[in-house]
């Protein structure tokens, strides 16, 4: 039995981080400061080893089809579970809510939804495309636009109500409190985004794809 290669082991560590940074986000003793803040620094972590595992397997030529599959789903892994953690941290109205009412929950909780269900459907495609082809996909350029905008997003959600508390703190009440621009149009951008690389994977697939039974 072969040895798993430094991309593998990397793809594999983003995983096991995923329940780390899950935990830390959710466990309602941790004030959302702290959580945040150190929330943000693991997930960056964890969202680094996608781009190194990457350009280890290709500079080294250790590309294998358990890492073209496995990279993938560890990407979903990271991102919906994050986002599910930061979904159930929006119950806490003093993070999120107080510009908006719940305006910006509501529009994250859809882009979440579109997400999962997105990422729920690519995955099915793919396990059709390897169970009837033997054909494993890579990553295509706009999915990994997607991964991008959507670590973006993330890290905004967690950076600009910790930028808005250290402004309130140092300058008191200010126009701007309870208003975060860059996640809401980061948001827009991830949903996007998702979208359109969900109907390209499709598109791509879909001519691969057995319809004998």
């Amino acid at each position: 039995m072969s040895k798993m290669n430094l991309p593998n082991k990397l793809t594999m560590l983003r995983l096991a981080l995923v329940p780390v940074v899950m935990v830390l986000l959710m466990l309602p003793m941790i004030p959302w400061q702290i959580a945040y803040g150190v929330g943000v620094v693991l997930f960056a972590l964890t969202s680094l080893t996608d781009m190194l595992d990457g350009k280890i397997a290709r500079k080294y030529n250790l590309i294998t089809n358990f890492g073209k599959f496995m990279d993938p789903v560890a990407d979903k892994f990271m991102v919906i579970g994050t986002l599910m953690a930061l979904l159930f941290r929006m119950v806490n109205p003093a993070v999120y809510g107080l510009a908006y009412g719940n305006l910006f929950k509501v529009l994250f909780f859809i882009s979440v939804v579109v997400i999962v269900f997105r990422e729920l459907a690519i995955t099915s495609l793919r396990l059709v495309l390897v169970n009837s082809t033997g054909t494993v996909v890579a990553a295509k350029m706009l999915g990994k636009i997607k991964t991008v905008s959507q670590i973006a997003c993330i890290c905004m959600l967690m950076i600009e109500p910790l930028l808005d508390e250290l402004i309130t703190l140092l300058a008191g009440d200010w126009f701007a409190a309870g208003v975060y621009p860059i996640s809401l149009a980061l948001i827009a951008v991830m949903t996007v985004f998702t979208l359109l690389s969900g109907f390209d994977y499709i598109k791509g697939a879909w001519g691969s794809i057995s319809t004998d039974w």
